[in-house]
């Protein structure tokens, strides 16, 4: 008997159970089970709820055929619906806990949208209980206008100015299920180009009165404007925001006043260049204002300079004679290349530099001087006497002319600048009996070996203009700015033996410096490198004396 009701009782759970596990019906419960007779077989294997709201313009009237689009998750292929006159629409056949993306359009009204997720509980009992709640949307009717006046700084209508206007927000919701506002997006963009008389119109936007209903506020972008496409603006670009009820309570074109491109306090100065004498704050590091021969001189304004204002003078370390240049204003005004003449930059010289421009913006002027050397960084050079000079002066009668007398200056010339940077002086020794007591050295001070290891101190002279040659002397080409660096120095020669000036021969005992002041730190070049090895030179050069200037 046993095995006869176990036998009748398997056929009706095999039949029960099925093998077609399909949901043809949508609710949620598979096809194949008959009269369950425990709670959990209705639980659905695919649960499904719906996705629901309605939709209303800002005045709160209902919104018919609305377009609502749904994503739901990843799927690329969006569900849609409408909205009925009433402004409802509905989806169904959601999946539970899914994430949707819903977006609301429709002609002449801004889009909205908004996210949100479908209860996971759909799907239990009763079946599809489970809706993500929109609404109410309003969405606002793009059917209005708004106009700017753009002025130029100087007063003129800004023509060709570009401009972008942003509406946030141009919509609003509630959502169900504890949703919070920022997961819905209801922006409107549009752009505009300025007409001749500068007036920007904007197009296709909610009115004033829209946008206060939904708190929201027009904000405006108005590009710096390139007049002329040479990629440098003109004008500074403008940036403000006005609310809705602002626009309500004046409903006026407003006029934007677009700045200068870089206003600087009205004051034009340079900015930067590979010549940072040039430029505010001013250094005189040699390395920071060196000029590989054959390179430009290039300065960066903090506003653009009127092209026909530039004016740019070259002079060398004496200042005696105008140098070739030439200077191109660029990129609208904001830089200039200045190009000495062809060979005019020599390695280890040192330059000077007139700069004068006005500005395009305010007006001011700029007058600057400055200074650089010829040479690269990269590649320093070994600093050699270039030069000894003297310049005969008035002596006793016992003084012998066209020879180096006692009082008279030497002027000791290197190859390239040079800085003193201990405060001690080197010293200046001759290879000759100056004293006149017979014998080179010993006890001789300033001679070659002497045992007291003391010269003539060497002091720089760095060049204020040309050498005198005249009387009164010649005035520099303008007004040069000192380095700190020079190519020149000095002592005056204090030997009581006229020496003639082909046959003398001086040393300038650098080696000796450290050792006889104390100090580590003594001669640098331009370069930066020490100055520890003893020069040494033979040949003065005669400088004549100043003469008369010729009569005008």
């Amino acid at each position: 008997m046993k095995k006869f009701l176990m036998m009748a009782v398997l056929p009706l759970l095999v039949g029960g159970c099925g093998s077609d596990e399909t949901d043809a019906n949508n609710d949620g419960v598979v096809d194949g089970i008959r009269d369950p007779n425990n709670v959990s077989v209705v639980v659905p294997s695919t649960p499904k709820g719906t996705v629901s709201g309605q939709v209303l313009g800002t005045n709160l009237m209902p919104l018919a055929d609305v377009t609502v689009s749904m994503t739901i998750g990843s799927q690329t292929s969006p569900k849609t619906a409408t909205t009925d006159a009433a402004g409802n629409f509905v989806m169904t056949d959601v999946p539970a806990a899914a994430q949707v993306l819903l977006t609301f359009s429709k002609t002449g009204y801004a889009t909205l949208r908004a996210t949100s997720t479908v209860p996971a509980e759909a799907g239990t009992v009763p079946i599809n209980n489970g809706n993500a709640s929109f609404g109410p949307i309003t969405l606002a009717q793009l059917n209005s206008s708004l106009r700017f006046h753009v002025v130029t700084p100087d007063g003129r209508p800004a023509a060709g100015a570009k401009g972008t206007l942003e509406v946030d927000k141009a919509g609003s919701i509630i959502l169900g299920n504890y949703e919070t506002g920022t997961s819905v997006v209801s922006k409107v963009y549009v752009e505009a180009t300025a007409d001749e008389q500068g007036v920007l119109t904007f197009t296709g936007v909610p009115s004033g009165a829209e946008l206060a209903r939904l708190n929201g506020s027009y904000n405006l972008w108005v590009s710096p404007l390139d007049a002329n496409g040479d990629g440098a603006p003109e004008t500074g670009g403008f940036v403000t925001s006005y609310s809705g009820s602002s626009i309500v309570s004046t409903s006026v074109t407003r006029v934007i006043n677009l700045p200068y491109t870089r206003p600087q306090g009205g004051a034009l100065f340079i900015e930067s260049s590979n010549v940072s004498s040039l430029k505010a704050p001013v250094s005189t590091d040699p390395l920071n204002n060196m000029v590989r021969p054959g390179e430009p001189v290039y300065v960066y304004f903090n506003q653009p300079v009127q092209p026909g204002s530039m004016l740019v003078r070259l002079t060398d370390e004496y200042a005696k004679e105008s140098l070739p240049v030439t200077a191109t204003v660029n990129n609208g005004g904001y830089s200039a290349t200045i190009s000495p003449g062809a060979g005019v930059v020599q390695e280890g010289k040192e330059y000077n530099l007139f700069v004068r421009a006005v500005s395009a913006e305010g007006g001011t002027n700029l007058t600057q001087t400055g200074f650089f050397f010829g040479g690269s960084q990269a590649t320093p050079k070994a600093v050699t006497i270039a030069e000894l000079r003297y310049q005969e002066k008035d002596l006793p009668p016992a003084a012998t002319a066209t020879q180096l007398n006692a009082g008279e200056t030497v002027y000791v010339s290197f190859s390239a600048p040079l800085k003193n940077l201990s405060g001690y002086d080197v010293q200046v020794f001759f290879d000759a009996d100056i004293d006149g007591n017979g014998r080179k050295g010993e006890y001789s001070v300033g001679e070659v070996g002497n045992y007291s290891g003391q010269g003539f101190p060497l002091f720089i002279n760095e060049p204020t203009g040309p050498y005198a040659t005249r009387t009164p002397a010649e005035k520099p080409v303008f007004g040069i700015q000192p380095s700190t660096y020079s190519t020149r120095f000095s002592f005056v020669y204090p030997g009581s033996v006229a020496l003639a000036p082909g046959q003398a021969k001086i040393v300038v005992a650098f080696s000796k410096q450290a050792s006889n002041q104390g100090v580590n730190e003594t001669y640098e070049s331009i370069w930066g490198q020490p100055m520890n090895v003893d020069l040494e030179a033979t040949g003065i050069v005669l400088q004549p004396a100043p003469t008369a200037a010729p009569a005008p």
